[in-house]
């Protein structure tokens, strides 16, 4: 029978001796989140639709947090809905960005290194008889602005969508230059934030925007939306009075909380945190470069996300790689973090044109100390050296 912890149990705190350093697929929970779910589990757990003293509450609750969220983005509240997850956001603003432009085509122009969840939208959208157009990134992973702007001014282009930065090499992307060439082609630009939101300023130029709270430290299963006023866009879905008609069904109210103060806390000290991350970052791209053989750092060195870095070990399996890793009490990432469950090479690092197998994604967060890395860096090159030999590889 699946556990569930009941009154009175003690709940083991997984991994809690171990390093995580897997804050882009998600990342601990904020002390604020913990808090503030707690107090929203109590107060706002009525369906804020309704009229009665209960439901008038939660309604209170859902409108700070959206009004504290779109603060925090530095949009108008009733350009912001909530969504079941990150996924399900990308997904309504790809096909809703694409429903509300029908008229003036059925073609998407996307980066070649978006998230699965935009690539699933786009092969979606093929399928209905629409038609997608991939954009190339140069080595570094950073878009080739060139390419795009000739995709976007070519006729029947209804939406453009472009990652704010990298999820799996961190590269942050020209988004303010791709914007002007929306502009100036007419065509409203989606930008998936997911790896920005509550780290780095956000990109300016933009017409929708998503992100997922779990990213920031808030909790898992609220994604948020973003349609600026003006824009075209249309729901995907069946028609629902909630969330200004945007997403369907009733929401996960005290997570959506949680997931505001959360991001109201993080976003408050991320010029410092990013700081911070940034220079262990620096070092986690030295040392490894210089200790363990035949190793390629990916990723723009400069113009990149502060907490993220990706290596790929030649010869090295990445999924052993990965395992050899948790054994020694360190949790990280390795080949696409969307796709990995499927074993295929990420499509990022081959349209990258580097190394796309034995790749190590870490990622850090808030919790993350400098012993940590410390450790981490100490023992990486006898983890892949003792692969390597195993694989019958030698004289490196």
């Amino acid at each position: 029978m699946p556990y569930l912890p009941t009154p009175g149990t003690t709940v083991l705190r997984v991994g809690v001796t171990g390093v995580y350093l897997d804050a882009a697929t998600a990342a601990p929970p904020h002390p604020v989140a913990r808090e503030a779910l707690l107090a929203a589990l109590a107060d706002g757990w009525a369906d804020p639709a309704r009229l009665y003293t209960q439901a008038r509450r939660a309604r209170q609750l859902l409108d700070a947090a959206r009004a504290a969220t779109a603060e925090t983005l530095g949009v108008r509240p009733d350009e912001v809905s909530f969504t079941a997850s990150g996924t399900t956001a990308a997904h309504a603003a790809v096909l809703g960005g694409l429903a509300g432009r029908r008229r003036a085509g059925s073609v998407l122009v996307h980066s070649a290194i978006e998230h699965s969840a935009v690539l699933h939208a786009a092969r979606r959208h093929e399928a209905a008889g629409g038609s997608a157009v991939s954009v190339p990134v140069d080595r570094l992973g950073r878009l080739d602005l060139d390419a795009w702007s000739a995709a976007v001014a070519a006729p029947g282009v209804a939406l453009a969508a472009l990652i704010s930065a990298s999820h799996e090499v961190g590269t942050v992307q020209p988004v303010a230059a791709a914007a002007r060439a929306c502009a100036d082609a007419g065509v409203p630009l989606y930008v998936d934030a997911a790896q920005s939101v509550g780290r780095v300023p956000l990109p300016d130029g933009w017409s929708v925007l998503t992100a997922s709270a779990h990213k920031w430290g808030g909790p898992p299963g609220v994604g948020v939306l973003v349609v600026r006023k003006g824009t075209r866009w249309e729901s995907p879905y069946p028609e629902d009075e909630r969330e200004s008609g945007r997403t369907p069904g009733v929401l996960d109210l005290p997570a959506v909380v949680a997931a505001a103060a959360a991001l109201r806390a993080v976003a408050a000290g991320a010029t410092a945190e990013a700081a911070r991350l940034s220079a262990l970052v620096d070092r986690i791209r030295s040392t490894v470069a210089a200790t363990v053989p035949d190793v390629e750092v990916v990723g723009d060195p400069v113009d990149r996300l502060p907490h993220l870095v990706t290596f790929s070990c030649l010869y090295v399996d990445g999924e052993a790689l990965l395992h050899a890793l948790d054994r020694r009490g360190f949790a990280v990432s390795s080949g696409s973090s969307c796709t990995s469950s499927t074993l295929r090479p990420s499509h990022v690092l081959e349209a990258m044109g580097v190394l796309s197998h034995g790749n190590v994604r870490v990622s850090l967060h808030r919790d993350t100390t400098e012993a940590e890395v410390t450790r981490f860096l100490a023992e990486l090159p006898e983890v892949v050296a003792t692969l390597r030999t195993e694989a019958g590889v030698t004289d490196l």
